[in-house]
């Protein structure tokens, strides 16, 4: 991490649609806050002003036509102002970042399922990100049949968004992107079964983070260096 010494702890929540991200999100952000620390929760793209404003247009499908690789810069430029403006200060100030997607899903979304040159994402990555890497990725995994049918019935009437509205096919080599990512680094990764009830991955989630992260228990001391 640059310009100051990093004393939080990043966490980032990846999946495909309809996985239920949020709603994990919110309930380990209220659980972690029940130990007096200061918890910020932020998204992808977006997370800042201009990030946001570049989510807009991506969820539009401004990029599309373009292809996966101009999609990809565009999600890049959004992540960088994002740390620079949001994840890197508040993990300066020791805070806990709870961040719904991060790069895991330019690796899978562009990258593996868009067709992108796993090289050429891991370039834009290691540029943008830098050494600010999450201390924790939970990964919600489901089929994506069942992710796809959570999605719409949350939309309420609203037309799918630009990857809501990919192909079975594409949402399936998505879920094949996640799983390998979380095979690949199981240090980093951990899979969690997002097809159960709420309050049983609620309590997956919760034993992965205080397993991984011991300093996050209740009554729990200090923070990840």
């Amino acid at each position: 991490m640059s310009g100051a010494a990093r004393t939080g702890v990043f966490i980032t929540v990846e999946g495909g649609e309809g996985a239920g991200k949020s709603t994990q999100i919110a309930r380990l952000a209220e659980h972690l806050r029940r130990g007096d620390r200061e918890v910020v929760i932020t998204r992808e793209p977006g997370g800042s002003p201009r990030a946001e404003q570049i989510r807009t247009a991506l969820l539009a499908g401004v990029a599309k036509d373009h292809g996966p690789f101009a999609e990809a810069l565009l999600f890049s430029a959004a992540r960088l102002d994002h740390l620079d403006t949001l994840i890197r200060p508040a993990l300066a100030r020791g805070a806990v970042v709870l961040c719904d997607r991060f790069a895991d899903s330019t690796r899978a979304y562009q990258g593996a399922a868009g067709g992108i040159d796993p090289q050429e994402v891991a370039a834009l990555e290691r540029v943008v990100v830098g050494p600010t890497r999450p201390d924790l990725t939970l990964i919600l995994d489901l089929p994506p049949e069942t992710g796809l049918a959570r999605a719409r019935q949350r939309a309420e009437g609203q037309g799918p968004d630009r990857f809501e509205a990919e192909t079975l096919s594409f949402h399936q080599r998505l879920r094949e992107a996640f799983r390998s990512i979380a095979a690949g680094e199981p240090e980093r990764c951990v899979l969690i079964d997002a097809a159960a009830e709420p309050d049983a991955v609620t309590a997956a989630v919760r034993a992965a983070v205080e397993g991984r992260l011991p300093q996050l228990r209740r009554g729990g001391q200090g923070h990840a260096a």
